[in-house]
Parts: structure tokens; sequence; C-alpha cells
């Protein structure tokens, strides 16, 4: 009789689903919904920022001596020299208590920009110890200078195609 009964019983739900086997994707399709419109939504403010350097020519070509004023910064455990690569060094600014000079190099390299304003380019040369972080910083005063015009804070350009490299020793 036990067998009977689950007998009877499988055989009213065969009958009963027959025919529903397929799958529901109706669940499936909203939750697919929701991720492409949330991965299009961060994906809106997510900015990613390149900087593109410009590694100097290697020592082996032979050098050219423009006429005009070949701009390197070296970046020293005790100080930073600023220098053109014909004529040689232009201004050491040294180590003070609060570290690197950056507000004094930022000074220089504006007067520098005030005679040459075409210059684009210079070249940022680091000891082997020098810390990256001191790198970063170095290449933004580089790069520009912050100043106040009209009473608002503004920012200028000073030579921002920067290339990087090795100190001499």
């Amino acid at each position: 009789m036990r067998g009977s009964r689950i007998a009877r019983r499988q055989t009213r739900n065969y009958s009963r689903y027959r025919g529903r086997n397929d799958i529901n994707i109706v669940p499936m399709l909203d939750v697919m919904t929701i991720l492409v419109f949330f991965l299009l939504f961060t994906a809106v403010f997510s900015k990613t920022n390149i900087l593109e350097l410009n590694l100097p020519a290697s020592a082996t070509q032979p050098l050219e001596l423009p006429k005009v004023l070949e701009l390197e910064v070296v970046v020293r455990q005790t100080a930073i020299e600023v220098a053109d690569r014909n004529t040689g060094v232009l201004k050491t600014l040294p180590l003070g208590a609060e570290g690197h000079d950056l507000a004094g190099l930022s000074l220089f390299l504006q007067r520098v920009k005030i005679q040459f304003p075409d210059k684009r380019d210079a070249t940022v040369l680091l000891e082997p110890d020098v810390p990256y972080e001191l790198l970063v910083q170095v290449m933004d005063t580089v790069k520009s200078f912050e100043a106040t015009a009209s009473g608002r804070p503004a920012r200028g350009e000073l030579f921002p195609v920067i290339a990087v490299g090795d100190a001499p020793l």
C-alpha cells in the first residue's frame, strides 16, 4: 500500500507540472539590467591621469650645442641644482631645515621662464637614493606654479614637457 500511495502522488505531481520545465529568466534579466546601469554610472566617475615622460637622449649620440637653454634640474640628497646643460650650474638650492627648497625652485624657474617664454621642456636628473615622493614634488614644481590672479588662486605653466634621468655623480 505504501508503495502505491507514493506512486499515485508521483503520477499526480508529474501530470500537474508537465510542460513547466522551462527556466524563468525574468529575474535574471532584471538583475542584469540593474548591473549594467550600475556599471555604467560607476565607470563615469573613475578617471585616470597619465603623465607623459620623455626620457633624455643617450650619451652615446654626438652632442649638439644649441644656442638656446637646455634646462636641467638635478635633485641631490643635499641640494637641488638648476643648470644649463651647455654652461653649467645656474643656481644651487641647499637642503634646509624643512627639507628641499621647492618654493625657491619655483621662484627661480619662474624667472627663467620670463627670459625663455617659448621653452617648454626640462630634464629632471636624480641621484640614486632620492625618494620617489621628492621626485613627484620636483616634477610638479617644474611643471607649473601657483599664484593669485585678481584675488583668486591661479595655476601657471612653466616647463610641462619633463624628461627624467640619472644625475651625474
